[in-house]
């Protein structure tokens, strides 16, 4: 039995096609690492169009100015709940042309956008985005020869 797990994004800056024929024999590890380099490139789209929607580098400052530091976990999960990044959560998120509940979803976006940021500051690995796959560091040099 054969099945296949296709994405094809043809939008804007964002060229991609990704495919994965999946058999009886198909090593399992061979799918994890197809869906953490589908996983990889979506975050990074996510990320990318969120800046296009709030100012995501007031963000960042925020975030930069907790100097957050390897052992910094416990810290960096009660600094996210602080005034100090919510009020700049709630400030980029308040955008004026979209409802409530819209403002609210954009908000959780930038939200997980911190928590992940604030986590990967403090050395954890919080995505399998990070992990070093063998194989993917000759792809990515192949594709910037070209």
């Amino acid at each position: 039995m054969e099945g296949s797990i296709q994405f094809i994004a043809n939008y804007d800056d964002w060229k991609a096609i990704k495919k994965q024929t999946i058999t009886e024999k198909t090593d399992p590890l061979t799918v994890i690492e197809f869906l953490a380099s589908l996983t990889k490139s979506v975050d990074g789209k996510v990320e990318s169009n969120l800046r296009k929607i709030v100012a995501l580098d007031k963000l960042d400052k925020a975030i930069d100015e907790l100097r957050l530091a390897k052992g910094d976990a416990v810290r960096a999960m009660e600094e996210i709940n602080t005034r100090k990044v919510s009020s700049v959560i709630n400030e980029i998120s308040n955008i004026p042309t979209l409802q409530k509940n819209r403002q609210k979803e954009v908000g959780d976006f930038c939200k997980a956008y911190a928590t992940r940021k604030c986590l990967k500051a403090c050395g954890l690995m919080v995505d399998y985005s990070q992990i070093d796959i063998p194989g993917m560091g000759r792809l990515k040099k192949k594709k910037l020869m070209e």
